[in-house]
This record gives structure tokens, C-alpha cells and sequence, in this order.
């Protein structure tokens, strides 16, 4: 047998045993898709604040989902919007997000058991000039979903959380 037939065999297998891998990988994501619902508290401000949140996560092409949510607040309503890819050239989860509150972040997915963990973390100005930071978690969890936010104004070293677990509708 000639190295090239060598190679091409052993790259073949390769392929054979990567493909149901990401198929997997690809699978556990598309698990996710559909409507969700949750609730919190924001705290860390003059009073805890209770909110409603939704989220639709669609199936995308090309190993991914998209997902866009919306949460009311008393005064506000917040949106995020995003996508979750398996990347399969890396060997890893990918995530990135994008907000109404001028929040960008994008993170690779740590597996941990059932669990794969995103942390999107970004530092900005607020509207008045002041450095925030912003965090934003999200765990997708065997069949729920859970969001983790935290504001940190890091002038007065104020900080607002909130976590929202979310379950299907």
C-alpha cells in the first residue's frame, strides 16, 4: 500500500470518527431549542426588583442555535440576542451575545458533566463616562437553562446581580 492510500485511509477514519462526535455535540445543542420562561430578583440596587424574562432558541445551520430573549424590569425592558455553535475544527462550544444595553461578549464553553458554561465578560463606560463591568454566565444545563448577570460600577464599587433560570413553555 502506498503512504498516499496510507493517508488517506487514516485521515478517512479520522473524519468517520469525528463526524459522530459532532453530530452529538451538534445534537445536545439543538436539545435547547424552543421557548423558555424564568424569573429573578435584581439585587444590589435601593430595593430588589423582580422581573420576568423569555427566550426563544431556534435551531441554526452549520452546528449552531440562536437564541434572543427579553426581560421586564420596572423601568425597562432589556434584550439580548446571540448564538451557540459547536466548532468542531476546535473542538469546542462558542458563544457569543449582544444586548439592547450596549453589552457585547463572546466566551468558549466549558464542559462540566452535563453542563457547558459560557462566561461573556466585557468592561465599558456607562452613559455618564463611568468604567462597568459587565458579566453575563449562561449554563445550559441537561434540559434547563440558566442566565447569571452582574453589573459592577467599578467607581463606586456598587454591584447588581441577578440569576434567572429558565424552564420550557
Amino acid at each position: 500500500m502506498s503512504r498516499t492510500a496510507s493517508w488517506a485511509g487514516i485521515i478517512l477514519m479520522t473524519a468517520a470518527m469525528a463526524l459522530p462526535v459532532q453530530a452529538n455535540e451538534t445534537d445536545r445543542l439543538y436539545d435547547f431549542a424552543g421557548n423558555w420562561s424564568g424569573s429573578g430578583q435584581l439585587v444590589g440596587g435601593d430595593k430588589p426588583e423582580e422581573f420576568r424574562c423569555r427566550l426563544m432558541v431556534d435551531r441554526g445551520s452549520m452546528s449552531k442555535i440562536n437564541y434572543s430573549g427579553r426581560c421586564s424590569l420596572v423601568n425597562m425592558n432589556l434584550s439580548v440576542a446571540g448564538t451557540i455553535a459547536y466548532n468542531a475544527a476546535a473542538g469546542q462550544y462558542e458563544a457569543v451575545m449582544s444586548s439592547n444595553a450596549g453589552f457585547t461578549g463572546d466566551a468558549v464553553g466549558r464542559v462540566r458533566g452535563d453542563r457547558i458554561v459560557f462566561d461573556l465578560q466585557e468592561r465599558q463606560a456607562d452613559k455618564r463616562g463611568n468604567d462597568v463591568q459587565i458579566g453575563a454566565m449562561i449554563e445550559l444545563i441537561g434540559q434547563s437553562i440558566t442566565v447569571h448577570f452582574q453589573v459592577e460600577f467599578n467607581d463606586s464599587g456598587e454591584l447588581m446581580t441577578a440569576e434567572v433560570p429558565f424552564s420550557r413553555r
